[in-house]
């Protein structure tokens, strides 16, 4: 069984990430072979980070456990909303507390935005961030543009055609995802 946890990237008030990333979590959960889970960073709230976690005795709450579940992974769906241009710092803070638990994990992006681009720009650079993690960014891509329109609080989009391109990106992470674990397993019986 395939596990892939969704990181909800934002804790702004009023965040409208959240309604996409319970809407990906509710079509992860309905694929077989498949446990997942939503870590949203709003529940765990750490600090800024001084150090990385592995080089550290004395590790914010919660934050061990949030690295014992990216390390276990087989792949990650990150979920983040743009913000100028960017995205969240607390996202990029999480992030950066762990390095080794990412290296050769599919990354699956969905980038929300208010406005009608979908969140591009947020896209680019998390995709030049988890490379430079070790990980390897998908080509296939989430965009949500004008989320507060989009998505209801439930999670539940308001245009069909979401349906349709949720199970296209979900279908090449879990490619992906699937060929990366059977490579590691002929690594590992190999050795």
């Amino acid at each position: 069984m395939l596990y892939i946890p969704i990181i909800g990237g934002s804790t702004r008030r009023d965040r409208q990430s959240i309604k996409v990333a319970r809407f990906v979590f509710a079509k992860l959960q309905k694929r077989k072979g498949v446990e997942t889970e939503l870590l949203d960073l709003l529940e765990y709230n750490f600090p800024i980070m001084e150090e990385r976690l592995h080089h550290r005795d004395d590790p914010p709450p919660r934050l061990q456990e949030y690295a014992d579940k990216i390390a276990r992974a087989d792949a990650l769906i990150i979920v983040a909303p743009e913000y100028n241009n960017g995205y969240p710092g607390v996202l990029k803070n999480a992030l950066d507390y762990l390095l080794p638990e990412y290296e050769r994990k599919p990354i699956g992006i969905v980038t929300v935005s208010a406005g009608g681009f979908g969140g591009i720009n947020c896209l680019a650079q998390l995709r030049l961030v988890t490379l430079g993690m070790g990980a390897f960014p998908i080509p296939e891509s989430l965009p949500v543009s004008r989320v507060r329109d989009s998505f209801r609080d439930d999670g539940t989009p308001n245009d069909p055609a979401y349906e349709k391109r949720a199970a296209v990106f979900l279908d090449e992470l879990l490619w992906f995802a699937e060929a990366i674990a059977d490579r590691k397993a002929k690594a590992k019986s190999s050795s």
